[in-house]
């Protein structure tokens, strides 16, 4: 092996720290929102929640409590929002080891910050957490989409002014609802608590 001469050594450090620093300012640049008429979902018709929703919201009471109604609708994405949206969305994907459910809805029942778990386990794990840095529930929507494989698959949808973005457990990057590859089938209604609507435009 050749020896490495020191100021080489320093130049090479001073290359990964700079290449480091940029891959984290490339994690704070706010997403492009899409074209203004596209970049919210659209509310259709009230649907019923999934069931297993419903069995949730009795298990913990608190992630479903009505909540004082907050004036105002998608928020702003600050670069401290984003910095919490892309943490959130990591940290929870690592934690979580993801399990294939095998059993259908037998075997649904969603857990908040489990060591083993499915979609559902990640998405209102997510949902926790973001609650509890003080993001308001009305911007953090459980939202169930079909894959192309046609399962059903539960995604945590937050509303910015930026647009709606998607946090996903089979991807790293949070990404505009309408660059997903799914169907969406429905969403929790951002006005009001414990109900459910369908979605009035879909994505492409």
């Amino acid at each position: 092996m050749q020896r490495t001469s020191g100021p080489v050594i320093a130049a090479a450090i001073a290359i990964v720290i700079g290449g480091v620093q940029l891959a984290r300012a490339a994690l704070l640049v706010m997403p492009r929102a899409p074209r203004a008429d596209l970049a919210h979902i659209e509310p259709g018709r009230p649907a019923l929640p999934p069931l297993t929703y419903t069995v949730f919201c009795l298990r913990y009471e608190a992630e479903c409590r009505p909540r004082r109604f907050f004036r105002g609708g998608p928020i702003r994405l600050t670069e401290k929002r984003w910095a919490d949206l892309w943490d959130i969305n990591r940290s929870v994907n690592l934690a979580i080891e993801p399990v294939r459910n095998e059993l259908g809805i037998a075997g649904e029942a969603w857990t908040l910050n489990p060591a083993r778990g499915d979609c559902n386990d990640y998405a209102v794990s997510k949902r926790h957490e973001l609650l509890r840095r003080g993001w308001p529930a009305r911007v953090l929507l459980l939202s169930e989409v079909v894959v192309s494989s046609g399962e059903h698959h539960l995604v945590l949808l937050v509303r910015t002014k930026s647009g709606d973005l998607v946090l996903d457990n089979l991807t790293p990057q949070i990404k505009p609802w309408l660059r997903t590859p799914y169907r969406w089938v429905r969403v929790q209604s951002p006005g009001r608590d414990g109900l459910w609507v369908t979605i009035g435009r879909e994505g492409v």
